[in-house]
């Protein structure tokens, strides 16, 4: 008697689970749905994957490869035309180099007022200045914004997203008439000051965003053992914040180390020029420019982007990728 009610609970058990349900996950994938039977004879809906048409691949790989060779292919003319003597650059627009010159770069790092490493010393600097400040100051507005309560909240966050859409063009007359003012022209603090102050309303948003995303039950768990304010974000938001704080950091990186407006503003002695102000140094209003230099500088300019981004793409894609997720 035990045996046949265990059987049949078992029977009724298998009947009640459905045989034609579809996988969510193998239909959001793309998979096409395919009949068949299973082992009592039932018919069930499996899955198969999508074929797609082998002339249709081949098509779409070769559009691909020609997009990249047409954007890659003048940084490859750049590093072609840095090996190349003065004379020959625009006679061969090809990338094959018929004399090569290596004397292009020795004499581009030492063809101005002061060596190129001065040049990118200074950029460092002025990089890890701005690197510094965004992640300080942008990190705790985007506290404030995601986890505080206060008066005009929504005002202040609408203002700080217009900021955003507001080109520096606007605002560097006024900015350069105050920093001349207080004396800190031909210094790095009219660039790196702002970022200190939360300027970069982009990042902000960015980091608003990612916070969003973090259950407040780990605030309520962290409050619940005394912690404040201050404690909560340094120890529980700010680790989990790596990923936007690296997004940040490249991000900042990248856009200071290729600025050549701002620092052409506010650089103008030459022991402070960054790298872009240093290599505009090399066109000669004359006619007379030194492009095989200036193409082999250009090339050591381009090195630590390539660098930042190289190191820093999975970091990059996934602070892009889970900032507004919950």
């Amino acid at each position: 008697m035990t045996n046949q009610t265990s059987v049949s609970r078992k029977d009724l058990h298998n009947t009640s689970e459905p045989t034609d349900s579809l996988d969510e996950k193998k239909l959001l994938s793309g998979a096409t749905p395919e009949g068949g039977t299973d082992n009592r004879g039932k018919k069930v809906k499996g899955y198969k994957a999508r074929s797609g048409s082998p002339v249709r691949s081949i098509i779409k790989h070769a559009l691909l490869i020609i997009a990249a060779a047409i954007m890659i292919y003048p940084l490859l003319w750049m590093v072609a035309s840095s090996l190349r003597p003065n004379d020959l650059i625009f006679r061969e627009a090809g990338l094959v180099i018929s004399e090569v010159d290596w004397s292009n770069y020795p004499n581009g790092w030492n063809a101005l007022s002061e060596p190129f490493t001065k040049y990118l010393l200074n950029s460092f600097i002025l990089v890890a200045g701005c690197i510094i400040g965004n992640l300080v100051s942008c990190s705790m507005a985007a506290y404030a914004f995601a986890r505080l309560e206060f008066r005009f909240k929504k005002i202040m966050f609408v203002l700080m997203l217009m900021t955003i859409m507001l080109p520096i063009h606007v605002i560097i007359v006024p900015q350069y008439i105050m920093f001349s003012q207080i004396g800190w022209v031909n210094t790095f603090w009219p660039i790196i000051v702002p970022k200190l102050l939360a300027t970069d309303g982009f990042f902000i948003f960015l980091m608003i965003q990612f916070i969003r995303g973090i259950p407040k039950d780990m605030d309520e768990a962290a409050r619940i053992d005394g912690a404040g304010h201050p404690r909560i974000f340094l120890q529980v938001i700010l680790p989990l914040m790596v990923p936007a704080l690296a997004t940040t950091a490249i991000f900042t990186f990248i856009w200071t180390w290729s600025d050549f407006f701002t620092s052409l503003i506010y650089l103008t002695n030459p022991s402070n020029y960054t790298v872009q102000v240093a290599l505009n140094a090399f066109i000669d209003s004359t006619g007379e420019s030194n492009w095989g230099a200036l193409f082999a500088m250009s090339i050591v300019t381009l090195v630590p982007v390539f660098l930042a981004f190289l190191f820093g793409q999975k970091y990059l894609v996934k602070g892009i990728a889970t900032t507004g997720l919950k």
